[in-house]
């Protein structure tokens, strides 16, 4: 079946802060965007752990494959693999290769939050970055290469080192507001929070006004991301209620060697 208005789907591994979707869905509808459409397709997650061998296996292949195939039965126009650290610890190329995997299953313009957060940084004009990941040290390390392979630098990283996804899943509002202001830095442009089993859509003008700059947050970014895929070469009109970078127009530099196109 096909969907009327804007259709973008997400590939999310688990449950855990999924619910994120149909809220910032919701936000849209309120501000204007009647008929977005944010299917979510749970896939597979046979062991939950910010360990480097479970996110291989989460975001391997044939999980993928399984849910681009239920999407492209959704009628969806663009797929996205929702899972920041199950893209990136596959390398760029890696990551490159996923994408082209849920492309060719999906049967639509596809990407990953990895990409999608570098899409959204270069959207946003950002080089300097600090990241509030709820990861382990070592899991965070390979986002903060994978950013430097777009060009974008990591001034200061935070690593909580929280092992599963229903864990972080399980953080309210205060403690995501007080752990992204800990986590900023004076020479970063924004932060970026690169877990999308962490809860923030529905504060995110709040993690702005308290940081006082951009704040790029995991689900955030992968919807973002998902709808300027569907949306074509109009791109997405601005949006407010759901941070700088839903206000600004969606558009992605088209120069420069960085600059990663699915």
């Amino acid at each position: 079946m096909g969907h009327n208005g804007l259709s973008a789907g997400f590939l999310y591994p688990g449950y855990s802060a999924e619910d994120d979707y149909p809220v910032i869905e919701r936000a849209l509808r309120e501000s204007g965007a009647g008929g977005v459409s944010l299917p979510v397709v749970h896939t597979l997650m046979r062991e939950d752990a910010h360990r480097v061998d479970a996110l291989l296996d989460i975001g391997g292949a044939d999980v993928l494959g399984d849910g681009a195939r239920t999407l492209r039965g959704l009628g969806v126009r663009a797929a996205v693999w929702a899972c920041t650290s199950g893209s990136f610890v596959f390398g760029w190329d890696g990551a490159a290769q996923q994408v082209a995997g849920v492309r060719e299953a999906a049967g639509v313009p596809a990407s990953s939050t990895s990409f999608a957060f570098v899409n959204a940084a270069q959207a946003l004009g950002v080089t300097r970055v600090a990241v509030a990941a709820t990861y382990p040290a070592d899991v965070a390390e390979r986002f903060v290469a994978f950013l430097a392979h777009a060009g974008i630098e990591v001034v200061a990283l935070s690593c909580r080192g929280i092992v599963t996804a229903a864990e972080v899943g399980t953080l309210g509002r205060d403690e995501v507001l007080a752990f992204v202001a800990a986590n900023d830095h004076p020479d970063a442009e924004a932060v970026l929070v690169p877990d999308t089993a962490l809860h923030t859509v529905a504060w995110l003008d709040e993690l702005e006004e308290r940081v006082g700059k951009p704040v790029l947050t995991a689900n955030q970014v992968s919807v973002w991301e998902g709808l300027r895929l569907a949306s074509g070469p109009g791109g997405l009109p601005p949006r407010t209620g759901l941070g700088r970078l839903f206000a600004a127009p969606a558009t992605v530099p088209a120069a420069g060697r960085h600059t990663w196109k699915p």
